[in-house]
């Protein structure tokens, strides 16, 4: 099965989602699936990223030698962002010939928060509901926390070895973020049919 992300700015997001998408597939039960990310076309944000024509342009480009399709962007605070991904799927459903699967996933807030989950050492003072309701969770907890363990100057500002943790850790990651376990069992339901 071959999978490819797409991410709303691969430049930073793909440190984090390559290592967190293989543990996902992993875990609704695909262990070889070949998970690439998405970086030709460069959307450059999530409004691009919401565009249906962006969005049909990669599918068009990649569609021979994909099976999954996989849109992760940042919820930021809008409680909106899921209409707007069902909105998506819809589309690519009717576009994509059979056997070929779309998926959208807002990240609550941000992507940052699921590499957080997969962390064992997060200070002591940190409440989890306080980083998952942050609106910049990116700002206010992952940079710091990268800072504290001094990967601020490594590729992605640090998100390569803490997804990598993460992903490491992902049974922790699913408990703590119900929309992955939505995901996958969204994947799951897919690969079964």
């Amino acid at each position: 099965m071959n999978v490819l992300v797409i991410p709303e700015d691969f430049r930073k997001d793909q440190y984090m989602l390559k290592p967190l998408i293989e543990a996902l597939m992993r875990s609704a039960g695909r262990k070889k699936a070949r998970v690439r990310v998405c970086r030709d076309p460069l959307l450059g944000g999530v409004s691009q990223a919401l565009k249906w024509s962006r969005l049909e342009e990669i599918i068009v480009r990649y569609k021979g030698m994909i099976d999954v399709f996989l849109l992760c962007v940042d919820r930021d605070g809008i409680t909106e962002r899921r209409k707007s991904l069902d909105h998506l799927e819809t589309k690519a459903t009717q576009f994509l010939p059979e056997h070929k699967y779309f998926l959208a996933e807002n990240a609550w807030q941000e992507l940052e928060v699921w590499v957080l989950a997969g962390q064992k050492d997060l200070p002591g003072d940190w409440n989890w509901q306080d980083i998952r309701q942050e609106r910049d969770p990116k700002e206010a907890y992952f940079i710091p926390f990268s800072h504290s363990r001094d990967l601020v100057n490594e590729p992605g500002e640090g998100r390569r070895t803490l997804a990598r943790e993460a992903a490491g850790n992902f049974t922790r990651v699913l408990r703590l973020c119900p929309e992955l376990n939505h995901l996958r069992d969204r994947l799951q339901a897919l690969i079964t049919t």
